[in-house]
């Protein structure tokens, strides 16, 4: 095992982790890398158990993303290192709110947008997801053959959540190349230090806009998020949430709120592509687009794994662990875990359950999106396949291949041929 501890992270396995999750589920599912100080789990049964032993595994993992960020700092020259120093020292520090928080404080945060996330808001949002989604799907009828991910799976999420958030139209196109530079930083892949010193520069540059829109908001209330989170108050101590709060909360949503569901866009798509006999199963039959879009969440996790920090001396599955130590839930192992699933690396849309897939977490700290998430692609794969047809990869192009990301996984390019369907 320890060839496969070296290896795990590799870029070669980072683009394709599914062999080496198998091997780990079966040998060793949770197995301790040395190189990355990490424990990492990989089977089903023993990632929900974590999720649900919150007293034992704590979402306060804060010093692995400080970690991973200073690790990045270092690859930067000294005249590099000072620039970045220059643009950090007037940033607003961003404390812990949802995610990275336990009960009760992780409540405290997580109730405030909740009222966001009922039943008859994401209904009452139906329409204007629709909106959306047409306009870009005719958008792709100009042509029979695209970049999926640039011409849809990209901007349909960005476009939704920037609405939602209450992002004017003149900020929009700054606020697209910053979400982007966001979700990118949180994919813990090299960078060069120029792009490194760009992403941190936009990120400055979007807390800045976001503190203008929540002071803007408390003056004039709008039905937007940010609205909510610049008029709310933490009620156990009785005053509105500061701007950094609202920034990591604000943060948390940007990423989760467009470049998952883009990647479940664009694994799904690469899904129909890939087993035409799909296109035509799910053609009209919501049902089956539902469960489609579970299976397409499942084989391809847009959130491949997120730490937990071990909070006192235990063990899981019969694995010893120590206080302090830090583990890796990898959701994306656990989602083609046979003991779970039935012929795991294969879409079904006729699958039983196929809702008990990881990618949206679970516990406490399921993500609050994961209905407006699937609004969006169920409501995207009906209308693709109802519009089209006979969607393919262009041959011209070569198979597409992921990022070699250590967190989110996703598709940069996904290069398609189509017929409109009269």
């Amino acid at each position: 095992m320890s060839e496969l501890s070296t290896q795990l992270f590799s870029p070669e396995n980072l683009i394709d982790p599914y062999p080496a999750y198998k091997k780990l589920r079966d040998e060793a599912p949770v197995h301790f890398m040395p190189e990355m100080n990490l424990h990492v789990v990989t089977r089903y049964d023993l990632l929900r158990e974590a999720i649900k032993r919150t007293d034992d595994f704590s979402s306060k993992y804060d010093q692995f993303l400080g970690g991973a960020q200073q690790m990045m700092f270092m690859t930067l020259s000294e005249e590099q290192q000072a620039e970045a120093m220059v643009i950090n020292e007037q940033m607003i520090e961003i404390p812990p709110t949802m995610l990275t928080l336990d009960e009760p404080e992780h409540t405290q945060y997580r109730s405030l947008v909740s009222k966001l996330f009922t039943v008859s808001q994401v209904r009452k949002s139906e329409d204007s997801v629709r909106a959306v989604i047409n306009k870009n799907i005719a958008a792709m009828k100009g042509t029979t053959a695209a970049d999926f991910m640039g011409l849809f799976a990209g901007p349909v999420p960005l476009e939704i959540i920037s609405d939602r958030l209450g992002i004017p139209d003149e900020d929009r196109a700054f606020f697209y190349e910053a979400a982007a530079a966001a979700a990118a930083g949180l994919k813990m892949a090299p960078v060069p230090p120029e792009v490194l010193i760009h992403r941190m520069q936009l990120a400055l540059d979007l807390q800045r806009l976001l503190i203008k829109l929540i002071e803007a908001r408390r003056a004039e209330p709008r039905e937007d998020m940010i609205t909510i989170l610049a008029n709310s108050k933490l009620e156990e101590v009785d005053r509105q949430l500061t701007h950094g709060e609202i920034l990591s909360v604000l943060n948390q949503f940007l990423v989760a709120g467009h470049e998952t569901t883009t990647s479940t866009f664009g694994w799904g798509m690469l899904a129909l592509c890939d087993n035409p006999a799909i296109q035509e199963q799910i053609r009209g039959d919501e049902k089956r687009v539902k469960t489609f879009v579970e299976e397409a969440l499942r084989i391809e996790a847009p959130v491949q794994g997120l730490p937990r920090l071990v909070s006192r001396d235990t063990e899981l599955g019969g694995y010893p662990l120590k206080k302090g130590d830090m583990m890796m839930l990898r959701y994306g192992a656990a989602n083609r875990d046979e003991r779970q699933f039935s012929n795991p690396d294969a879409v079904d849309v006729d699958r039983e359950k196929a809702g008990m897939q990881m990618a949206f977490g679970s516990g406490v700290h399921h993500c609050i999106g994961a209905p407006l998430a699937r609004q969006e692609l169920n409501i995207g794969f009906y209308e693709l396949v109802e519009n089209f047809s006979d969607f393919q990869l262009d041959p011209s192009a070569g198979r597409p291949v992921a990022d070699p990301s250590f967190i989110l996984r996703g598709l940069p390019q996904l290069n398609v041929n189509y017929q409109q369907r009269s």
